[in-house]
């Protein structure tokens, strides 16, 4: 389990992210159009996951934005921002901004992205919620990035993620 911070209280998720070499867990998270989409789908392609608790707080909404701005220079990647949100709210999101370049999904309906990735909050104020995380799998579905943001309110390290996909 993970400890991490929300405005320096801590509090733990339910597992340690994935890491580098090892293989990424399937998963079927859900898309705005209420259909599943698993890692399997997307082999052959790079994947970023973009992992945050809601997309209706602002640093989780910044970071949609900048991997949205991201995606243009990133060839053969698809970038997945995952959070417990309600398609619903995913959807108009994304629709408002104007945002194209990125796959809302959704773990709402069991759960177990969160739980297979450890990322899911297991107390204080945010339990059931995602962490902060990004995670990148490579073409053969190998973890090739995998970064815990330490404290919920800050944003994720883009250039270092970035980075790996250049």
């Amino acid at each position: 389990m993970a400890q991490i911070t929300i405005k320096g209280e801590p509090i733990n998720t339910c597992g340690d992210l994935p890491q580098p070499g090892n293989p990424a867990p399937d998963f079927n998270l859900i898309t705005t159009d209420l259909t599943e989409i698993s890692l399997k789908e997307l082999q052959g392609t790079r994947v970023v996951l973009n992992i945050f608790p809601s997309i209706d707080t602002p640093v989780c909404a910044t970071s949609v934005r900048r991997f949205n701005e991201k995606a243009n220079s990133l060839a053969n990647t698809r970038i997945l921002c995952v959070s417990m949100d309600l398609p619903f709210a995913q959807k108009r999101f994304c629709g408002a901004e104007g945002l194209k370049n990125v796959i809302p999904v959704s773990d709402f309906r069991d759960g177990s992205f969160g739980r297979q990735y450890g990322v899911r909050i297991s107390d204080g104020s945010l339990a059931g919620l995602l962490s902060r995380a990004v995670v990148i799998v490579d073409e053969n579905g190998e973890i090739v990035y995998a970064q815990q943001v330490a404290e919920i309110t800050q944003e994720p390290d883009y250039e270092a993620a970035v980075a790996v996909l250049s």
